[in-house]
């Protein structure tokens, strides 16, 4: 961890973090649909045989090429000193320190702000609000 980011800080990288974070869950999903298709693909080959020389390579093409974007927004994100936790949750923490301690701030898609933060090895439920008035809303 390099970067120790303020909330000010953190809270100015999310409107650029949220459409990436929307991609990666759309490029998530179609990787997924595409993966299952695949799969389906192959039982049918081994049940049927093949109708052409290599019945997969377009399937598996495609999913590289998800797979290269999706890594190519996440080394996006990662280049701001930003961590994407989860996609599917929209999770990032921003290195920081409060109150002395070495922590993350986290923020989790959907919410307007950073609000909360957790310990190194907290994690989300370990979320405690930075103003007492947040309280409960973790």
């Amino acid at each position: 961890m390099e970067k120790r980011f303020t909330v000010e800080e953190a809270n100015a990288l999310i409107p650029w973090l949220r459409p990436q974070l929307e991609q990666l869950q759309r490029l998530k999903g179609e990787y997924e649909d595409k993966w299952l298709q695949l799969q389906r693909l192959r039982r049918a080959v081994a049940q049927h045989g093949a109708k052409e020389k290599d019945p997969f390579f377009q399937h598996e093409a495609e999913l590289d090429f998800l797979h290269i974007q999706a890594r190519a927004i996440l080394e996006r994100i990662h280049r701001t000193g930003a961590l994407v936790k989860d996609i599917d949750w929209g999770l990032v923490d921003f290195p920081a320190i409060v109150n002395g301690e070495t922590v993350f701030l986290c923020w989790r898609l959907g919410e307007d702000r950073v609000r909360f933060y957790h310990g190194l090895h907290d994690g989300f439920l370990g979320r405690r609000p930075l103003d007492p008035e947040d309280e409960g809303e973790g």
